[in-house]
């Protein structure tokens, strides 16, 4: 396959066209009475168009047809794919899954949709207020299918196995370790290469923001160039009757039928685009002297909500880097939280619980519930020798954090068959180190 080309940079306005139809862009307008190479001119909103022009978001698309020529929709089976928060009574323990088990496509054909299982999620799609997290488990590709989803944006992580996603605004190769986002309405058709296994932060109603600085400065955490948008590619494909659209809409799915493949667009430009990140290009801020700085520091991307410095989700990873703070007990401390949090994996081990947090696993610590480094964490890095020292090489674990009280449903808790009935048992082993007779620590 050849190297994809981007456009690099977070939010930009840009333009694209494909090279073998140069000048496909109007100039001068978004609509003329007739296109250049007699395209079809269609836009895509991701915002109100009274929004400020600082958050409103919109690209017009250079099309051979337009996207409403599609038989009508009718409703299809969505497997393990919900909103309901209610099916299952709520459950306050720490929560912790062993890897989710991928179906193997000797014995069954998935791809990318029917692989989608909703684990937790909370809040309203009608009224665009809430989030979803979701495992995608899948073994092939989707052929002459396309999705889109007209509930929210898809922050996708792949754990295992690369995905080529073909956009209406061009291809996208994203492999672990990368992630990638494709926003509210945007049609797109994922190729697989083998078992394939990965994790989904939906937003309704929001679009992922990087997150203000403040005294940071400038600089630093993930920078706005370090984003890469697909270029314009298009296919002049007639599929007749047998191309499908699945559209996510109201938590239920359907499906039409339309005769062309919907990666028809020529020429496009805008600031509502999918795009790509790689998270080892992350810069990691860190305290130098003593004490922890609070995990917000490693956020990525954010969902904002209506209240001041409250998100409705934010993207956290905890990426290699050196830990040099003195008189410090380094690794996460015990934690009582108001924000739910998702953690997983994509690869190595987590410091905090180096043996049953594994990748392509996961864990949810739900308000208010306390959790922490497990006993034998605890013991080590109250004695280690605190040297400067590399934490995290190998590893990316990554949270989805949340102001909203996560429901986990009936597939996380039972039908996944992954949960860890015994992750309780990892904080049994504590014990006591109180000394009513002396205020000296005990050293190592």
């Amino acid at each position: 396959m050849a190297e994809l080309k981007y456009i690099s940079g977070f939010g930009n306005e840009c333009t694209s066209e494909d090279p073998r139809c140069p000048g496909s862009l109007p100039e001068g307008q978004n609509n003329p009475q007739v296109c250049p190479y007699n395209l079809y001119a269609e836009q895509l909103s991701g915002s109100a168009f009274t929004c400020p022009r600082s958050t409103n978001k919109r690209s017009w698309l250079y099309r051979i047809l337009p996207s409403v020529t599609h038989k009508p929709f009718e409703s299809i089976d969505q497997g393990h794919l919900t909103s309901n928060w209610d099916e299952i009574e709520p459950d306050p323990n720490q929560l912790r899954w062993k890897p989710f088990e991928i179906p193997k496509a000797s014995q069954k054909k998935v791809d990318f949709v029917r692989g989608l299982h909703t684990l937790c999620g909370a809040g309203d799609i009608r009224s665009n207020n809430g989030l979803a997290v979701h495992i995608f488990l899948c073994n092939s590709s989707m052929e002459n299918k396309c999705f889109y989803n007209s509930d929210g944006d898809f922050l996708i992580v792949p754990q295992k196995g690369k995905l080529l996603i073909y956009t209406e605004f061009g291809k996208i190769l994203v492999q672990p370790n990368e992630i990638c986002v494709i926003q509210r309405g945007m049609r797109f058709s994922i190729d697989v290469f083998e078992e394939t296994r990965g994790y989904i932060l939906e937003v309704y109603g929001v679009h992922f923001e990087l997150p203000d600085l403040g005294p940071i400065g400038a600089n630093g955490l993930a920078n706005p160039r370090d984003f890469l948008i697909p270029v314009a590619w298009y296919e002049d494909r007639q599929v007749p009757g047998g191309y499908t659209v699945i559209n996510k809409y109201q938590g239920k799915l359907f499906a039409a039928k339309q005769d062309v493949s919907p990666f028809n667009v020529v020429a496009w430009h805008g600031n509502y685009t999918p795009y790509k990140y790689n998270l080892d290009n992350f810069m990691v801020i860190n305290a130098v002297a003593f004490d922890h700085a609070d995990p917000s520091i490693f956020t990525v991307l954010t969902a904002k909500s209506m209240r001041p410095g409250v998100a409705i989700a934010d993207f956290v990873i905890f990426p290699p880097r050196w830990g040099v703070a003195d008189k410090t007990f380094r690794p996460p401390y015990y934690h009582r939280n108001c924000m739910s949090e998702f953690m997983g994996l994509i690869k190595g081990h987590y410091e905090a619980k180096p043996g049953g947090f594994l990748p392509g696993g996961g864990s949810l610590h739900s308000a208010m519930t306390p959790h922490g480094p497990d006993a034998d964490c605890f013991e080590k890095a109250s004695k280690a020798k605190l040297e400067p020292e590399r934490i995290a090489d190998g590893t990316m674990a990554f949270m989805f954090e949340s102001s909203l009280s996560l429901a986990v449903t009936k597939w996380g808790l039972k039908a996944s068959s992954c949960l860890d009935e015994n992750y309780y048992k990892c904080w049994e082993p504590l014990k006591s180190h109180f000394t009513p007779n002396s205020k000296k620590p005990a050293g190592p």
